[in-house]
């Protein structure tokens, strides 16, 4: 009985490091840069994911941002400045694994954004709602760990709405 308990002990200790190398979690978040480009401006704003993958190749993610980069303007002789306040997404994702480390995806997605736009003294605050699609890459350098780009197009539904298009570099992490 006593040899027993101790096989038992030991295959316990040498299985142990195979159960912490588990597969990747399905949940991902990630914190970065994104550059918006739109006709009126450049603005910039930090933005945050959180992300599920309901397969390999399937899942859905959240994103918020919050500006941190303002243009100056001048509209018919009159100087001012635009602001990125806030924007928030969500977000049906397709991935295809490229290699063990490399994964490129698509998504597809609705979101709403608020601008804020100060002339001569005057503020107003203009929010749109877009749906947005694009595409980009994730590359983990340890498993868990890596970077993603990515480039999506906001196409706001407001009549007369431009089209932005946001270009992201974000620290990514599988938890």
């Amino acid at each position: 009985m006593r040899n027993v308990l101790l096989a038992t002990a030991a295959l316990t200790l040498i299985a142990a490091p195979a159960m912490a190398q588990d597969p990747a979690s399905p949940v991902t978040g990630s914190l970065g840069y994104t550059h918006l480009d739109a006709d009126d401006g450049s603005l910039g704003a930090v933005t945050g994911r959180l992300g599920y993958d309901f397969t390999r190749n399937f899942g859905i993610e959240g994103e918020a941002s919050v500006g941190v980069k303002d243009e100056d303007v001048t509209i018919a002789g009159v100087d001012g400045s635009l602001e990125h306040e806030y924007d928030a997404a969500v977000y049906g994702v397709a991935k295809v694994p490229v290699s063990e480390n490399l994964e490129l995806f698509g998504r597809v997605g609705y979101g709403t954004t608020s601008i804020k736009a100060d002339i001569a003294g005057v503020s107003a605050t203009e929010d749109g709602e877009s749906l947005n699609y694009g595409a980009g890459a994730n590359w983990y350098f340890d498993g868990r760990n890596g970077l993603r780009a990515d480039w999506t197009r906001r196409d706001f539904q407001d009549d007369g709405a431009a089209e932005v298009d946001t270009y992201g570099l974000s620290y990514v992490r599988r938890f």
